[in-house]
């Protein structure tokens, strides 16, 4: 029992509901379930008091006008409730109270001392908390007078209120009223009411609290399901603004991808749009994200809406991702189906319980353009929000892909939800030299600088590779006009390297040539040097000579004077 939101509140066990009403129903004090045949009425009775008697050690008692007690625990054992076991163990009492108008009006004026009396003999016996009332137009059949029926419906609700009893009466949707007496809304504390409508061929079960006396409450429509997992709500309406932030980057599985973004990857929680034509390689690019994250560790969850688990894996496993080990690991997981299966809420609901169940890090969903044919442009933006939401407050990773149906320079997505999304490539297939090239283009990566160049995306059995860009005279070049314009480019290079060595070739032969020429003419001067030079010495020498020829000369000349 919950009292931390006003009133007391007895939890149901039914998942999201209690959430929803932020304890469950309001203790002690009875719940009008309405709603048209089939809707659930009768397993969300039966589901609040299993869960009671099995979970919160609180036994109940149900009353049931119309089914006979085995044929309820029968439908609901397939849900995994065993209502035999609780019964053997006194956890769980059914009373099976069937009124026959005709024995009624035979006896005469009836009243209901004898439910009553039934009722406070079970709720004693084994010492009940909850109470179910299934369904409440069966027991009012037998009034004829209206005045005494409401009479007595005011004198029920106060008599289970008396008791304390945690209630739930089930009631058929009226004509122009929520129920049929139109009564039993005004004197029940909460009312719910399940509907279940088709559309377009499409089934859809939604609730609605209409009223919930001392507690605030939400009144959108919230999906629900019936399924094998038994009866839960996801009050997916209730999603905020209020939404993690991670600073860390994750890998997208494609290296030149993440390179391509300042710091390399997305952030992990961002919410990424990968739009394109039809054999772009949008699956191929959101596969990778779960590879990745499966290498990681991490669990994923890959929702498709047009392939079959086997077909993916198989076209995964051509271009290098084998998922077939990480999804007998538990670490990715495929969930296909085709969008017009469900409604648009109901796909919402079951994607988020699902999320909720496995708790991946990255979710895929390929492709959303798929839902447009289930509802218009703002059921499926509502919905896609609502997804976005749900994930980004978990911290989950999400690819979304696009199927764009031209690409004449239109990028703007049928649902609108580029300016929801935190990355957005965009992948296009270009006719060049008759044949098809594919594209990728970075349009935003909030939170990070990142390239602008546009990149050739190239799928191969080594996997994904974005190639630089080749800028050609006229822009971008792809595929052979790539590869022709790169082997040009090519040979011109061999040709210029080619000129630059023969000229190189040129300039050493001149050079040795002049070197030669040098070489001579210095000999020469060496020679005219070397002949100045002993020209120069033999002067002095001669100079020389001639002063020593004088000298003696002279002498030569005094003495023989003298002897004279």
């Amino acid at each position: 029992m919950d009292t931390s939101h006003g009133i007391a509140k007895s939890l149901t066990g039914i998942e999201g509901f209690d959430e929803l009403t932020l304890g469950g129903l309001p203790t002690g004090r009875p719940t009008l379930v309405c709603g048209s045949a089939g809707c659930g009425k009768t397993l969300f009775a039966t589901t609040f008091l299993v869960h009671g008697a099995r979970d919160y050690d609180e036994p109940g008692v149900f009353v049931t006008f119309e089914e006979r007690p085995d044929d309820i625990a029968a439908n609901v054992a397939s849900l995994g409730f065993d209502v035999e076991g609780l019964i053997a163990a006194d956890k769980i009492s059914m009373e099976h109270i069937a009124i026959n108008p005709s024995e009624v009006a035979e006896i005469g004026d009836f009243d209901l001392e004898g439910l009553f009396l039934r009722l406070e003999l079970a709720i004693d016996a084994i010492g009940a908390k909850r109470v179910v009332l299934d369904t409440i137009e069966s027991l009012f059949s037998a009034f004829t007078n209206q005045a005494v029926l409401r009479a007595e419906i005011r004198r029920l609700f106060d008599w289970l209120k008396d008791k304390g009893m945690t209630t739930v009466i089930t009631a058929e949707r009226g004509d122009g009223s929520l129920t049929r007496q139109g009564l039993e809304e005004y004197v029940s504390d909460c009312v719910i009411l399940l509907d279940h409508r088709v559309h377009n061929q499409i089934s859809t079960r939604r609730m609605r609290i209409v009223k919930y006396r001392g507690t605030a409450h939400g009144t959108n429509e919230y999906p629900f399901l019936i399924d094998r997992d038994g009866f839960s709500v996801l009050p997916v309406s209730s999603l905020g603004l209020n939404h993690k932030v991670f600073e860390d980057r994750i890998a997208s599985g494609v290296p030149d991808l993440d390179a391509m973004l300042v710091g390399g990857g997305f952030h992990r929680g961002s919410s990424i749009l990968i739009s394109g034509v039809a054999g772009s390689g949008k699956s191929s690019l959101s596969a990778s994200f779960v590879y990745a994250a499966a290498e990681r560790g991490e669990r994923s969850i890959y929702f498709s809406f047009e392939e079959s688990q086997e077909q993916i894996v198989r076209n995964m496993r051509s271009i290098g991702m084998d998922l077939e080990p990480f999804i007998k690991g538990s670490l990715v997981r495929f969930i296909s189906a085709r969008p017009t299966f469900y409604s648009l809420e109901m796909h919402l609901a079951i994607m988020l319980r699902e999320v909720q169940k496995f708790d991946p890090r990255v979710v895929v969903l390929d492709p959303i353009s798929a839902f447009m044919e289930s509802g218009d442009r703002l059921e499926v933006q509502a919905m896609l929000l609502r997804m976005v939401d749900f994930l980004k407050n978990r911290g989950v990773t999400a690819v979304f892909t696009h199927l764009m149906h031209s690409q004449d320079g239109n990028v703007e997505t049928d649902a609108g939800l580029s300016s929801l999304m935190d990355g957005w490539v965009l992948m296009l297939n270009r006719e060049s030299g008759g044949e098809f090239n594919r594209e990728l283009y970075l349009l935003k990566a909030r939170g990070t600088q990142h390239s602008n160049q546009v990149r050739e995306f190239v799928m191969s059995k080594n996997g994904i590779d974005l190639l630089p860009p080749y800028l050609g005279e006229t822009g971008a070049l792809t595929g052979s006009a790539r590869r022709f314009e790169e082997a040009r480019a090519r040979r011109t290079e061999v040709e210029r390297a080619g000129e630059v060595e023969r000229r190189r070739k040129q300039v050493e032969a001149r050079r040795r040539k002049a070197m030669a020429q040098i070489e001579a003419l210095k000999a020469e001067l060496d020679a005219d040097e070397a002949e100045l030079t002993a020209a120069a010495t033999a002067e002095v020498e001669y100079q020389r000579q001639s002063a020593v020829d004088a000298a003696d000369m002279e002498a030569s000349r005094r003495g023989g004077g003298n002897r004279d």
